[in-house]
């Protein structure tokens, strides 16, 4: 989880654990200054300043449409009951809150990357198990909900597959490789068109005859045009 966090951009080295579970009464603070040195006590305060210190100019003309400042995603803070804490948090740059009954992926998750550093209270920790149920038990609020779980308990596919019982079953991995014949083109292909017609190999010789003949026939009638007409010149 750490890494995820981490990955995620959010400064934690000097949390002591993930995920931060608070309790000790901390929902009963009502000043801001007392909120941020309870989470500076946590080392919640070096990400608090790396989200104040990357506030900055939006770029392009959303400057100009009520939204000219953007900032880098803070923790979140998941509270149970309504208190003083609320008040106490609200205006820390980047730090949003939210009730455990309403958690939502785009808290949870911003712009679909997992990994945000989450604050919880000890009351909405546990509280969790009643809204989403454990692996025994379904959920007591959400009607007929269960917790996703993994359907394979060994995710070693590699194990599995050369595994003696598996092997024992499956066919032998075959080794003769089936030779695929090109198709050819019998327009293009004299030996392919004999095959489909029988008759095409007469029919392409009695073609190539009657072009010889057709050439021989016009060679002797050019040859005697040229003739007559040389004779005709010495006359003249």
């Amino acid at each position: 989880v750490p890494a995820l966090v981490m990955a995620r951009g959010h400064r934690i080295s000097k949390v002591p654990e993930l995920p931060l579970v608070l309790g000790g009464g901390i929902e009963q603070l009502a000043k801001t200054k007392a909120a941020v040195e309870c989470l500076a006590k946590f080392g919640v305060d070096e990400d608090l300043e790396k989200v104040k210190d990357s506030k900055k100019v939006r770029a392009g003309k959303g400057k100009m449409r009520n939204r000219r400042y953007v900032m880098r995603k803070g923790p979140l803070v998941v509270y149970a009951d309504k208190a003083p804490m609320e008040k106490a948090m609200r205006n820390l740059p980047g730090l949003d809150m939210v009730h455990v009954d309403r958690l939502n992926l785009l808290q949870l998750a911003p712009g679909g990357h997992v990994g945000r550093f989450i604050i919880w209270t000890q009351d909405a920790f546990e509280k969790l198990d009643s809204i989403f149920g454990t692996e025994e038990t379904k959920s007591l609020v959400k009607k007929g909900f269960v917790l996703p779980r993994s359907s394979m308990t060994n995710a070693d596919l590699s194990r599995l597959i050369n595994s003696d019982e598996i092997q024992k079953v499956v066919r032998p991995a075959k080794t003769e490789r089936k030779k695929t014949l090109r198709k050819k083109n019998p327009l293009k292909n004299l030996g392919v068109m004999v095959k489909l017609n029988p008759y095409a190999a007469a029919h392409r010789r009695a073609e190539m005859r009657a072009e010889k003949a057709r050439a021989e026939g016009k060679a002797k009638k050019v040859a005697a045009k040229r003739e007559k007409s040389t004779k005709e010149a010495k006359r003249a």
